[in-house]
């Protein structure tokens, strides 16, 4: 069997630390890694499948080495410049910044939704936004079986989200203490603000989910709206999602639709208290789907709560699948 040559961008980030942690838990068929990093975290050591490995400053010249596969999480201005460097060289890049992400000629991809569309890459495809990939995998289900008409996204985003300065600023129970990343506390607190705000009146973070849902789903028509928040919570994002259907449905049905989707787990026994939490979702790369029920305000409406690890399956181990799937071939 070939091995294959993996480079992780942004290796010392969030991101980063978790490619390679489930990079070690799959276990695929990689025969050497390259790991880079800005200047200032250059010289950090990692082991990877008992091999040492030294992160390096990324340079233009950092894919000289003949990588198959590039994992980039370090930002919309280091893709722009060296991903397309990568590409170039005959490296495959899955790249988690939103830079590429609308980019008519760049595949957006959740491999359980839509892999067919990494046929059509020119060496670059793109990893969505981490509140985006969780809600597709039910959606898709849905969509396929009712035909979605509207969709209202309400998110409770965990800090992780916003990387470590933001964690900083969760652990930040003395409020004397100057914040990193937020323009407000968010220990104790929740902020209706992820990004920057736009002219009319929603988030970019808002503006992603929108965009995002409607190209994976390759539903331009869709018509979404999003409210997205952040929540003192350390890792795993939290959604409630409305759902609008053209064709009328069997609660039953719909619940039996979404646990046979690949990768989707249903949670919903209101008996037992069973329902996804942030603290069970942790570490795990499926979705979890619970508190299913109809909505009674409309002819065909449904609501849904859906969790997942935004740090695995919302950024590294959604890259990490696309790349598995390419390598066998799926």
């Amino acid at each position: 069997m070939k091995k294959f040559k993996v480079a992780i961008v942004g290796a010392t980030g969030l991101v980063g630390r978790s490619a390679i942690q489930v990079l070690e838990e799959k276990n695929l068929p990689i025969e050497s890694f390259g790991l880079f990093a800005s200047k200032k975290s250059a010289g950090t050591t990692f082991s990877i499948l008992g091999k040492e490995y030294v992160v390096e400053e990324l340079t233009e010249t950092s894919f000289d080495r003949g990588f198959d596969f590039a994992i980039f999480s370090a930002g919309g201005e280091i893709s722009k410049k060296y991903a397309p460097i990568a590409s170039k060289k005959g490296c495959i890049v899955v790249d988690n910044s939103s830079y590429f992400r609308m980019h008519d000629d760049v595949p957006l991809v959740v491999p359980e939704v839509n892999f067919e569309d990494t046929k059509h890459h020119h060496g670059i495809i793109a990893n969505p936004n981490c509140s985006t990939i969780q809600a597709m995998l039910p959606l898709k289900a849905l969509d396929d079986k009712y035909h979605i008409k509207r969709i209202v996204y309400s998110t409770y985003q965990a800090v992780s989200g916003a990387g470590k300065s933001a964690l900083c600023d969760l652990e930040n129970v003395d409020q004397s203490v100057p914040l990193k990343k937020f323009p407000y506390p968010i220990y104790n607190n929740c902020l209706p603000h992820i990004d920057v705000f736009m002219e009319n009146g929603y988030t970019k973070e808002e503006l992603k989910m929108i965009n995002e849902t409607k190209k994976i789903l390759h539903r331009p028509d869709l018509r979404i709206t999003a409210t997205t928040v952040r929540v003192p919570v350390c890792n795993s994002h939290s959604e409630s999602i409305n759902v609008e259907f053209e064709k009328n449905f069997e609660i039953n049905d719909l619940i039996h639709t979404l646990k046979n989707f690949p990768n989707l787990i249903v949670q919903d026994d209101l008996s037992s208290n069973l329902y996804p939490m942030p603290i069970t979702a942790n570490g795990h790369d499926e979705v979890f789907v619970g508190r299913i029920r109809r909505d009674e305000s409309v002819v065909s409406g449904v609501n849904l709560w859906v969790v997942a690890d935004n740090i695995r399956k919302g950024a590294a181990s959604n890259a990490i699948q696309i790349i598995e799937k390419l390598i066998s071939g799926d």
